[in-house]
């Protein structure tokens, strides 16, 4: 195996024991890695311990034998435990983006790590198959590259969009002044400014425009430009740029980081949800008047997250394999 081939595995290599470390540091230091209320501070210390000492390992090995099928299954299993480690880091960075600090600056570092070990862990379970997969034989208009997703990632995109609907009326409600969930408008204004908001937050609010709105509506904006052709080039309104191909990476980075994020926050709110919903566990109601007005909102937020990642999962999942590009094979080079 040459070195072209050894390192998504090397790569990997070193993301363990780097986030190993970043774990033994954080329980050496008793640093709480904070988990929105799912799990005890001191846990995700723990878990980025255990998650770096079997990757290390397994990394290795695929590194020296290749992502044989044991491996490829441990390899995918470890890259899903790691994006469910890395699951409110979209948070993190949009919250950044409107100028909210973040509440935890080593929990924050916590979920960048365990996005980038996701992502270096999936490619070293994709192995050397990345690059000679099927794509649909469609092609855009002009183009060599297939025009759209098929059917069912069109429904899947369909359903993704739908479950973000409650989410925005819940919020546009809010904007507009009215009340959900016993929160009026203005004391949801209160509230985000007890907590911390930044002042762009509370002008948009102010204005009646919810910054997780706009976030929403570009979300959206992201998930059908994966299964659109208009997703593959540039858009005649864009300056310079219309008619050129839109690079792989610019839709597919926000989208992976996005699914990765916002399916396992989803899936785990919602399973949080229904214990609460059967009576097996508590919720507190925080800033709502009871529990019950608290767990309504929960279901509302988390069927939006859990429904668009899986969506958008979907989406980037047919992007990367319509404009995926074969390799020809490796010529070995004869020894004289």
């Amino acid at each position: 195996m040459n070195v072209g081939r050894r390192w998504p595995g090397l790569a990997t290599t070193v993301w363990a024991v780097g986030y190993l470390g970043f774990g033994l540091v954080c329980v050496g230091t008793d640093t709480a890695l904070l988990s929105q209320g799912l799990l005890p501070p001191g846990v995700l210390g723990w878990i980025a311990v255990v998650l770096g000492t079997v990757s290390v390992p397994v990394a290795g090995a695929a590194t020296v034998l290749g992502p044989r099928p044991m491996l490829r299954v441990l390899l995918w299993i470890l890259a899903g435990a790691a994006a469910m480690s890395a699951f409110s880091l979209l948070m993190d960075v949009l919250g950044l983006l409107l100028g909210q600090p973040v509440d935890s600056w080593p929990t924050a570092l916590g979920h960048a790590l365990a996005a980038v070990g996701a992502v270096l862990l999936a490619i070293t379970a994709q192995g050397n198959r990345a690059g000679t997969g099927a794509v649909e034989p469609a092609t855009a208009a002009g183009t060599d590259l297939p025009a759209a997703a098929n059917g069912s990632v069109h429904g899947i995109a369909i359903v993704g969009t739908l479950s973000f609907l409650p989410y925005i009326t819940m919020k546009m409600i809010w904007s507009a002044g009215g009340s959900f969930a016993g929160v009026t408008g203005a004391e949801l204004e209160a509230i985000s400014a007890r907590n911390g908001a930044s002042g762009l937050w509370l002008i948009l609010q102010r204005w009646g425009l919810d910054p997780t709105v706009l976030l929403a509506g570009l979300g959206i904006f992201l998930l059908w430009g994966l299964v659109r052709p208009w997703g593959l080039t540039f858009p005649r309104w864009t300056p310079v740029l219309n008619g050129r191909r839109v690079p792989r990476w610019l839709p597919l980075t926000p989208a992976l980081v996005g699914a990765a994020t916002l399916l396992p926050y989803g899936a785990i709110g919602l399973g949080y949800a229904t214990l609460v919903a059967t009576d097996v566990v508590s919720i507190r109601a925080g800033d709502f008047p009871t529990p019950e007005d608290a767990l309504l909102a929960t279901w509302v937020g988390m069927i939006a997250f859990c429904g668009y990642g899986l969506a958008l999962a979907a989406a980037a999942n047919s992007y990367r394999r319509r404009t995926v590009q074969a390799r020809p094979p490796r010529q070995s080079t004869p020894v004289p």
